[in-house]
């Protein structure tokens, strides 16, 4: 019933130009006839729940059956979500300022949220913390997260308005990272998203990528940023891509090689992942962005409807994707 439901879907809300023009990009990318590849993705669509995004990212065009079988698509995770995630709590995690009161003890670091009627306590908080960052309480993908540095000559109360009226509302303390971290990239927070399950009351880690800004304040894929993969030792183990398909073997600003880059106190940042998801055990299936601070690892924000990552089929020796690996703990694929 899923899978129909899902299909339907697909279907109804599928941006049928947008599709043509991947397929026709990848039809050049392979040499492979366009009709060839428009009718695939369409098969994929039914097969594996793999939407023309998924059919891009992960390079079905060059994976056979088999191997697509082991690829987590979008339709898949989604499974994933509703199954085990109570949509009665979703709101714990998608408003920020909600999740800020949840999760306070994991934060390490002072916010505080704009109501309208405390701009003496905004501008308190401001100067006290000399950095912040502002954030949309329901926003995704790093838009609206912006960093301002305290100024005297800054005008306090026009950006006050300015931010309630734009609903950036969560306002916090400037995380400085680890020095390791800056070495990578300084200009943003460059961040772990680290996957646990709970199944039978027992937490699992299930993986983490490491996400690097690139030439903004954040570290998102759609603003720019890159990604990688980490062992379970906090070591990255492949180049990372950005949102173009770029590859980098070293970052372009800091020089700073990537394969072989080791987390600080990547450790302690998987036992905070595994005592927060038993805060809220009803979200099942979260995907954290942690980072780490010269005093240590903390909590960014929590994703009750985590993206799918996954190593490439181009950049992994195998091939294969994250279903194996994630079927061993959920028994659901």
């Amino acid at each position: 019933m899923a899978r129909v439901s899902y299909l339907i879907r697909l279907i109804v809300n599928m941006d049928y130009k947008k599709m043509f023009i991947i397929a026709k990009d990848i039809s050049v990318r392979a040499h492979k006839n366009l009709w060839l590849i428009l009718f695939d993705i369409i098969k994929c669509g039914i097969v594996f729940q793999a939407g023309y995004y998924d059919y891009q990212e992960f390079e079905f065009y060059n994976l056979n059956s088999e191997q697509r079988k082991t690829y987590l698509t979008r339709g898949k995770n989604n499974e994933i979500v509703k199954r085990f995630n109570d949509k009665a709590s979703w709101y714990k995690f998608d408003n920020k300022i909600e999740f800020n009161k949840i999760f306070n003890s994991y934060l390490h670091r002072k916010w505080i949220g704009l109501d309208g009627n405390n701009f003496e306590a905004f501008f308190e908080f401001f100067k006290a913390s000399h950095a912040v960052i502002v954030k949309p309480i329901n926003g995704i993908g790093g838009q609206g997260v912006e960093k301002y540095v305290f100024e005297n000559e800054t005008d306090y109360k026009v950006l006050y308005n300015k931010l309630i009226n734009s609903s950036q509302l969560l306002i916090e303390e400037y995380i400085h990272q680890h020095p390791d971290m800056n070495a990578l990239y300084d200009v943003s927070v460059n961040t772990l998203r680290m996957f646990t399950f709970i199944k039978n009351g027992q937490v699992h880690f299930l993986q983490a990528i490491l996400k690097i800004g690139n030439g903004t304040v954040v570290d998102n894929f759609s603003g720019g940023g890159m990604y990688t993969y980490v062992d379970n030792e906090g070591t990255v183990f492949v180049n990372a891509i950005d949102q173009n398909d770029n590859v980098y073997s070293e970052h372009p600003v800091s020089k700073q090689k990537i394969v072989g880059f080791k987390i600080p106190m990547f450790k302690e940042a998987v036992e905070m992942v595994e005592a927060a998801a038993k805060v809220v055990p009803e979200i099942a299936y979260v995907g954290w962005d942690v980072a780490v601070s010269q005093e240590g690892p903390l909590i960014v924000e929590g994703n009750c409807y985590p993206g799918v990552y996954q190593v490439k089929p181009s950049l992994h020796p195998k091939r294969e994707g994250l279903i194996p690996k994630y079927n061993e703990i959920m028994g659901i694929f």
